[in-house]
């Protein structure tokens, strides 16, 4: 099942750069690829939850916690690229882009979503290294993609950026390697060989190459400082490709940066690293939480969400015990909610043409079903009851709150900060008085079914998790 996922999404890349004028052709294509790549990581859950491990090669093998990143990528990928389809008809009619445009955006795709499945699924920390080098790469053209100014700027800013701090990475990983570049010969070494000489590793030698691999893939998460390429690039990124980046590529990086503090906590323990992500999480999310009180960009808006919950992520690994298991579930409902919100931002852009929160009035007038999904999301986000966000904050908090209560108290203080500045925005957005020019009405049912979907499967999470989910993060949760 897994390299029949990479398989497709290649395949399918191939297909769509061959296809000269067929635009339903390259569509349809996307989309039926984007699903069976759904099915087929949903498989592969299932297989590791009977097995434990599912792998096809020495160099491709999925654990729990590749399990549950898989079945994330898919699942917004799928989304993503269902609501693409008439999000990208919508601008077409606008004349903003054209038929080659549309050409290149689903051969990137499909490209960006193989690097990520790439990443996940490896069991080399190199492969990994280059397949979220590439997702790099692919995406980069992406965000440059309406030709403008502030678009090729935000994609250069992204490309050094990332391209920095993934070199800095790759040097903490070659640190790693020191340890058994003496061993049997192999030509790639595994997590298994770095976990399994972790002791061999100079305890100095391995903080100074996890604090290169925390800056290198943090940076890819978003972490402050190393978060200043994510507000640009959401803002000039095409709407479904920015919730990719948010619901998806965030946990790619994560599931990296992870696999290596293992690797740390058995060669030096676990409080150098959790200290370094309690350090990294805690500021994310308050200088997300103070930029989110007075942002002025919806799409700014939800990249500085994404590093707050970046923050949030970064603090449940860190505190540890109940906290891993909730940071865990916390990306996948992170992941929904997110892309909720990044979907139904781009009804709103399609409607109003303006990302300034400033110029969007009486949006629940004017695009009713959009704007009801978009204050779900915004409840969800910000962790209100029953929402499955609430859920996970509160047991990050309480596994804080006995070691590191200072540290709760403050993340709680920048949660309520967060909301308050949410819900401002979101209170000036759907009500006042409609714009003379906006007509009301939403006759696109394409672009709304996405989103409804989407918004019964997160509710449905909240409420009720599957078993087999359930018993991916309990595994995923033991080694971290």
């Amino acid at each position: 099942m897994a390299i029949l996922i990479i398989i497709i999404s290649l395949l399918t890349a191939v297909v769509i750069s061959l296809i000269s004028k067929r635009r339903a052709v390259i569509e349809y294509a996307s989309v039926a690829a984007s699903f069976i790549v759904f099915v087929s990581a949903i498989s592969i859950g299932l297989k590791v939850v009977s097995s434990g491990s599912y792998g096809f090669s020495q160099y491709f093998s999925v654990d729990a916690f590749g399990a549950i990143v898989i079945i994330i990528i898919s699942l917004i990928g799928f989304v993503s690229c269902a609501y693409s389809v008439s999000y990208l008809r919508e601008e077409t009619t606008k004349q903003i882009i054209g038929f080659q445009k549309v050409k290149q955006y689903f051969i990137l795709f499909n490209l960006f979503i193989l690097a990520m499945f790439f990443a996940a699924i490896t069991s080399n920390p190199i492969i990994m290294w280059i397949a979220i080098e590439a997702s790099t790469l692919s995406t980069a053209f992406l965000i440059s993609f309406y030709n403008q100014p502030q678009g090729m700027e935000a994609a250069w800013k992204y490309l050094i950026i990332n391209s920095v701090g993934l070199l800095l990475g790759f040097f903490g990983t070659m640190l790693y390697f020191t340890s058994v570049a003496s061993l049997d010969g192999r030509q790639l070494i595994d997590w298994n060989m770095l976990l399994s000489n972790a002791h061999n590793m100079d305890p100095f030698v391995a903080k100074i190459a996890f604090i290169f691999v925390l800056i290198g893939y943090g940076t890819k998460i978003g972490f402050f400082p190393m978060h200043t390429w994510k507000p640009d690039t959401y803002s000039n990124t095409p709407i479904p490709i920015a919730s990719l980046f948010s619901g998806a590529l965030m946990n790619v990086a994560f599931i990296a940066l992870l696999r290596f503090k293992s690797v740390t906590d058995l060669a030096v323990g676990q409080d150098f690293s959790k200290e370094l992500l309690i350090f990294f999480g805690l500021f994310s999310i308050m200088i997300a939480a103070l930029i989110i009180f007075i942002q002025k960009s919806y799409k700014r808006l939800l990249a500085y969400s994404s590093i707050e919950h970046a923050g949030i992520i970064a603090l449940g690994f860190g505190f540890g015990g109940i906290g891993a298991f909730a940071a865990i579930l916390h990306m996948i409902y992170h992941s929904l909610a997110k892309s909720i919100l990044f979907l139904s931002a781009g009804n709103i852009f399609l409607r109003y043409s303006s990302t300034k929160i400033a110029k969007i009035r009486d949006a629940i007038s004017t695009i009713p079903l959009t704007a009801i999904i978009f204050i779900i999301g915004f409840l969800a986000i910000t962790g209100i009851p029953p929402f499955g966000l609430f859920l996970t904050k509160f047991y990050i908090l309480s596994a804080g709150i006995n070691s590191h209560p200072v540290i709760t108290i403050i993340a709680l203080l920048a949660f309520v900060l967060v909301f308050a500045g949410f819900l401002k925005h979101i209170t000036y957005m759907m009500f006042g008085e409609k714009p003379e020019e906006i007509t009301a009405g939403e006759k696109n049912k394409w672009l709304i079914i996405p989103l409804v979907a989407l918004t019964i499967i997160f509710i449905y999470l909240s409420l009720h998790l599957p078993q087999f989910i359930s018993e991916l993060i309990n595994s995923a949760a033991l080694n971290y």
